[in-house]
C-alpha cells in the first residue's frame, strides 16, 4: 500500500505539537472536526475585526469596533457589589469610559495609571447617552502598539475556545505548512489569477478586507478548487477504473425498436432521442457503460429506459429494470405492456411476493433466457436468480437504493451495462459531486401533450373551501390526493396527523369515497389502497409523503398539499408531479399556514412561478444549502471546508473536466503535474483514491 508522502508528515502530527494547545483545547478542537495541523489549515476566518487605528471615536456609528491612544483620567471604584468599576480617559477629541465587571481595583490601577497614555482596543457603545467600551480587548502602552495587529480574523468557535487562541494555532499550523509543487493546470491558474497553495493559505488567513472573506477572493478560491479537484480526481479515477474492465458491445438491430416507435402516437422529445443515441453508442462500445439518466417530473424517462432495453434484447441479450418498491416495479409493468406487445417481446415481473410454483417458473425463464426483459424490485437480485445473457442493467430512483443493493444488482453480470435514473432534478454541481464518474444523459424537455399544473397557496383558513372545490371535482368523476403534512420527524405523529384528516374527509365526502396510505401500513395493504385508487374505486388518497415518486393516476387531477410549508422544494416539484398526467386540466393547491416565514414564501412562490424542476433545484440549493438538499450523509457527498458548492457552482465542472484531462494524459499520475496531483490527494485524505492509484 502507498504511503503518504513524507512533505506531508508535519499537518498530520497530533494537534497538541501546536504551541498553546494542550489536551483539553485539543477536545475542543475535535469539535469542530479539528484533529491535526491539516485541518486547521483549512479551517478559515469568517469575519475580521479592522484594529487600525483613529484618532478619536468622534463620529463613529456606535456600536462599533475602535483602537485610539487614550490619556488615562481618573478611577470610580464600584459603589456596591455587582456594579462596575470606570476609568475616565480621553482621546484627541472625546472622553469616554472603560468599564470592567468583577474588577480588582489594585490590578486596574497598575494596567492604567491615571494622567499616563495607553492605547485601548474594542467594542465601543453608547449607553444613556455616555461612550463607553466595556472590557478592552487590548490595553497597551504605546511602545507595545507595533504588537496589535491591524486586522484580526475572527474564527468559527466552539464553546470554551477563544480566538486568540484558534488565531495562535492557526499561526502554528501555517508555520508547519510546506511549499508543495503545483497540481493546477499552469494556462487554468494563470487564467484565474490564483496565487500557489501556500500563499493562498497564508492570505486566506490574514484578510484585510471583506472581499477576502468572500468565496470569490482568488486565495478562497484557489483553495477551493484545491478540494473539489481532489474529489473529482477520485471521481476520475474510479470511472477510469470501471472502464479498464472489459464490457460487452450490445449492439441492437433497430428492429424492435422501430416497432415502438411506430406504435406511439407522438414523436419523442429532442431531448430523449438525443439521450436514447448516447446510452445506444454506450452499450454499443465494448466498455461497460455507466450513465445517470437524469429527467425532470414527466419528462419520459421510462421510454428512454425501454430503448435501451430493447437494444439488450436485440443483441441477443436480456435486460433488467429495478424499481425501490412494488408499486413502482408494476407500475413500470403496466406502461411498458403495450410497448413490450408492439415490439413483440416478454416482459417477466419479480417482487418479492412470487411464492412457489410461480417463483420458480420465473426464473427458470430468468436463467434459461426465455425472460427477455425483467422488471421488478430488489427480489431481481437475490440469491437463486440467475440471468443466461444479462446485458444491462437500470436502476430506476437510484437514490432510493443503498450502494450494497446497487453492486449486488451488477455483480450479477460481470460485465453488465449500468443505467441509474433520478426523477429528482439535481443542480448541476451538485450532480458533478455526487455522480461525477459516470457519464450523465438530462431529460429537460416535457412531451407534448402533458398538461400544464396551474399551482394556487391558499391558507388554511379557506380549507372548508377547498373540501367544496373537492366534492364539486368528484360529483364530475375526477380523482384527487391530500398529501398531509410533515408534523415532526416522527412517524408517529405524521400517522395521527393522515388518520385525523382521513376521518374527517370521509365524514365530509362520505364513506368508501376516500382512501388512507402512510409509511406504517404493511406493504400489501398500502398496495391495496393504492390499486383501489388507481382503479377508481376511491375517488380522494389521503397519504403522507410514500406517494411522492413515480405513482401514475392519470385520471387524478388534484393535489392537496396540507402545510406546504413544512416541505422542501424538490419535494413539493415531485409530489405535485403526480397530477398532470391526464387529459383533464390540472390543479395543486398549496395550503399554508398564515403568517408564512420569509424563506416559506420565498419556496412556495417559486413554485407557483414555475414547473421547471431544474430552476427550483438551483433555487433549493441557494435557501437550503447543498448538504440539507440530498442529505450529505446518505449520499457519498463529501463535506468540502472551504469549498461551497452553492456559490462556487462552476468549480466543480471546471474541476472535472481538468481531472479527466489528467488522467487521459497521465493515466498511472506518474508525471510532474501527476506526481504533485498525487500529493493532493493524501492532502486532501481521498484515500479511495490512492487505494485505486496503488491496485491500478
Amino acid at each position: 500500500m502507498a504511503t503518504r508522502p513524507e512533505i506531508l508528515f508535519p499537518l498530520f502530527a497530533e494537534l497538541e505539537a501546536l504551541e498553546g494547545v494542550g489536551p483539553k483545547s485539543a477536545k475542543l478542537f475535535a469539535v469542530l472536526d479539528i484533529e491535526t495541523p491539516r485541518d486547521l489549515l483549512f479551517h478559515l476566518p469568517q469575519n475580521l475585526i479592522d484594529r487600525r487605528r483613529r484618532e478619536s471615536i468622534r463620529g463613529l456609528d456606535f456600536p462599533a469596533m475602535a483602537t485610539v491612544e487614550v490619556t488615562v483620567g481618573p478611577h470610580q471604584p464600584a459603589r456596591a457589589r455587582g456594579r462596575p468599576y470606570r476609568v475616565q480617559v480621553q482621546d484627541s477629541a472625546q472622553e469616554f469610559q472603560l468599564v470592567f465587571f468583577h474588577a480588582q481595583g489594585g490590578y486596574l490601577q497598575k494596567l492604567l495609571p491615571t494622567g499616563q497614555k495607553r492605547l485601548v482596543s474594542g467594542k465601543v457603545e453608547l449607553f444613556d447617552g455616555i461612550a463607553q467600551m466595556v472590557h478592552p480587548d487590548y490595553i497597551l502602552r504605546p511602545e507595545q502598539a507595533e504588537t496589535l495587529p491591524e486586522v484580526e480574523p475572527v474564527y468559527p468557535l466552539t464553546a470554551g475556545l477563544s480566538q486568540k487562541l484558534v488565531h495562535k494555532a492557526a499561526l502554528g499550523a501555517l508555520a508547519r505548512a510546506p511549499e508543495l509543487p503545483e497540481w493546477i493546470d499552469p494556462a487554468l491558474k494563470a487564467r484565474e489569477g490564483w496565487p500557489d497553495w501556500r500563499a493562498a493559505l497564508v492570505q486566506a488567513h490574514a484578510p484585510e478586507s471583506l472581499a477576502d472573506l468572500a468565496a470569490t477572493s482568488p486565495a478562497r478560491q484557489r483553495l477551493a478548487y484545491d478540494e473539489v479537484m481532489a474529489h473529482q480526481l477520485t471521481l476520475a479515477l474510479a470511472r477510469a477504473r470501471a472502464r479498464r474492465k472489459p464490457g460487452r458491445a450490445s449492439r441492437g438491430t433497430g428492429a424492435l425498436s422501430a416497432r415502438v416507435l411506430a406504435a406511439l402516437d407522438y414523436a419523442p422529445t429532442g431531448a430523449q432521442s438525443r439521450a436514447i443515441a448516447e446510452i445506444t453508442a454506450d452499450m454499443g462500445s465494448d466498455r461497460r457503460m455507466n450513465r445517470l439518466l437524469q429527467g425532470d417530473v414527466g419528462a419520459g424517462k421510462t421510454l428512454v429506459a425501454f430503448m435501451a432495453l430493447l437494444t439488450a434484447v436485440e443483441a441477443g441479450g436480456q435486460g433488467v429494470m429495478m424499481a425501490p418498491t412494488e408499486i413502482l416495479a408494476r407500475q413500470h409493468l403496466e406502461s411498458l405492456t403495450p410497448l413490450a406487445e408492439a415490439a413483440g417481446v416478454t416482459l417477466t415481473l419479480m417482487t418479492g411476493r412470487d411464492k412457489g410454483a410461480e417463483r420458480a417458473a420465473k426464473r427458470a425463464d430468468v436463467a434459461e433466457g426465455r425472460a427477455q426483459i425483467v422488471l421488478g424490485t430488489h427480489a431481481v437480485f437475490q440469491k437463486g436468480v440467475d440471468f443466461a445473457d444479462l446485458r444491462l442493467a437500470i436502476i430506476d430512483e437510484q437514490h432510493r437504493f443503498g450502494v450494497a443493493q446497487r453492486a449486488a444488482l451488477v455483480g450479477k453480470a460481470e460485465r453488465v451495462d449500468v443505467l441509474v435514473m433520478t426523477a429528482t432534478p439535481i443542480p448541476r454541481s451538485l450532480a458533478l459531486a455526487q455522480y461525477g464518474d459516470m457519464d450523465v444523459s438530462i431529460l429537460d424537455e416535457k412531451p407534448p401533450g402533458r398538461q400544464p399544473v396551474t399551482t394556487a397557496l391558499v391558507s388554511t383558513a379557506r380549507l372548508g373551501e377547498v373540501v367544496e372545490h373537492l366534492q364539486k371535482a368528484i360529483a364530475e368523476g375526477r380523482q384527487a390526493y391530500w398529501v398531509c403534512p410533515l408534523v415532526e420527524e416522527s412517524e408517529l405523529t405524521d400517522l395521527t396527523a393522515a388518520q385525523a384528516r382521513f376521518e374527517h374527509l370521509r365524514a365530509a365526502l362520505g364513506e368508501g369515497v376516500v382512501g388512507l396510505v402512510h409509511g406504517q401500513l404493511a406493504p400489501a395493504e398500502k398496495d391495496d389502497a393504492m390499486a383501489r385508487f388507481v382503479a377508481g374505486e376511491t375517488k380522494l388518497l389521503v397519504a403522507t409523503t410514500v406517494i411522492e415518486v413515480g405513482v401514475n393516476v392519470p385520471n387524478a387531477s388534484i393535489m392537496v398539499i396540507e402545510r406546504a410549508e413544512h416541505f422542501g422544494l424538490a419535494q413539493l416539484h415531485q409530489l405535485r408531479g403526480r397530477v398532470g398526467r391526464g387529459a383533464a386540466a390540472s390543479t395543486c393547491l398549496l395550503v399554508y399556514e398564515a403568517p408564512l416565514g420569509e424563506t416559506a414564501a420565498r419556496r412556495l412562490k417559486l413554485l407557483r412561478d414555475t414547473e421547471d424542476g431544474f430552476r427550483i433545484a438551483e433555487e433549493d440549493m441557494a435557501i437550503r444549502g447543498a448538504g440539507d438538499l440530498i442529505g450529505t450523509a446518505q449520499s457519498g457527498l463529501p463535506r468540502f471546508r472551504v469549498a461551497d458548492l452553492e456559490r462556487q457552482a462552476g468549480l466543480m465542472a471546471l474541476a472535472q473536466q481538468d481531472a479527466r484531462k489528467l488522467l487521459t494524459d497521465d493515466p498511472t499520475l506518474e508525471g510532474p503535474r501527476g506526481s504533485a496531483a498525487r500529493v493532493l490527494l493524501w492532502l486532501m485524505q481521498q484515500d479511495r483514491a490512492i487505494r485505486y492509484l496503488s491496485i491500478g
